[in-house]
């Protein structure tokens, strides 16, 4: 393992502004980013760098050693850094997203290459998202949870609705009949008959809407788990099957007829999805074109 630049950065911030709540002001990061880049540290080189007090951070004999050492090659890194993304790519800032693959794949996709910035997508769990984006390894993340971090703001923008569908060539007009009735019981058991798709990352909306609907757990097995939900339309689409997700990514494939909505529920379960951001950023105007991407495409009115 080497060191990493960003737990210089921050070192050299902790060191001129004294205190790691100033530090991450002046790095744009939570105060908890900051202390974990500099236990990274001095877990790398095996010294104390800071004594720490109640109001300051006091540099150890090492720390002072390493602060000396350190000061001038990181000013010529950063100077290095500077230099080349001017001649590269002139003025390019790099913004750092976090999202499913799915409502990537629906919303952003197609826009990457019209952004005037760089952009580095990273996809994974909610809760991984939030402590990433506290820590300043992202920038913004599209999500269904809201985190606690005091560091964060969430901006709901729009909503999407967990429903059942079906390929356009499964035999739907008894379960449909049953269900027209209100008979959920039976419902419930014609379905548990049924061919089912899910992921093996998400399987939380099955158990969502099963409980919400059928008051209970599922307790069955899907008989094929893909890579992602835009892998089940795709084995959905005229075909047979049936499958739980939000309705925003199959609207194109209902249209065309491909798959079938089955049930939205006698109470439609919706989750409403967020921006999430730090309260303090230097990307406000990068991260806003962003926003505007998504509202365009997710817009619920």
């Amino acid at each position: 393992m080497r060191w990493n630049l960003e737990w210089l950065r921050t070192f050299k911030a902790i060191y001129e502004t004294g205190t790691l709540s100033a530090a991450a002001q002046e790095l744009y990061i939570s105060q908890p980013g900051v202390s974990l880049h500099l236990n990274s540290l001095e877990a790398y080189t095996g010294y104390k760098l800071f004594d720490r007090a109640a109001r300051k951070m006091v540099p150890t004999e090492k720390g002072k050693m390493f602060y000396n050492f350190l000061i001038d090659p990181l000013k010529k890194l950063e100077q290095g850094e500077e230099l080349f993304h001017k001649r590269s790519e002139r003025d390019r800032t790099t913004i750092s997203l976090g999202l499913c693959f799915e409502t990537f794949q629906y919303t952003l996709e197609e826009h990457i290459n019209q952004l005037p910035f760089n952009l580095i997508i990273k996809f994974g769990e909610y809760p991984q998202m939030q402590q990433d984006l506290d820590n300043g390894l992202l920038d913004l993340i599209i999500t269904p949870q809201k985190g606690n971090q005091q560091n964060l703001q969430y901006q709901p923008f729009s909503k999407e609705r967990i429903i059942l569908i079906a390929g356009s060539k499964t035999d739907t007009a008894v379960l449909v009949k049953v269900l027209k009735k209100g008979n959920v019981k039976e419902a419930k058991e014609i379905l548990k008959q049924q061919l089912w798709y899910s992921t093996t990352a998400d399987t939380e909306n099955l158990k969502k809407f099963w409980l919400e609907h059928f008051g209970e757990h599922p307790d069955f097995s899907p008989n094929y788990i893909v890579p992602n939900i835009s892998s089940i339309i795709r084995c959905l689409s005229d075909s047979t099957g049936f499958s739980i997700v939000p309705d925003f990514l199959c609207k194109d494939s209902i249209a065309e007829g491909k798959v079938k909505l089955v049930w939205e529920g006698k109470n439609p379960l919706e989750n409403i999805l967020y921006f999430g951001t730090r309260k303090k950023t230097m990307y406000t105007e990068e991260i806003a074109r962003l926003q505007g991407l998504f509202i365009e495409k997710l817009d619920v009115k």
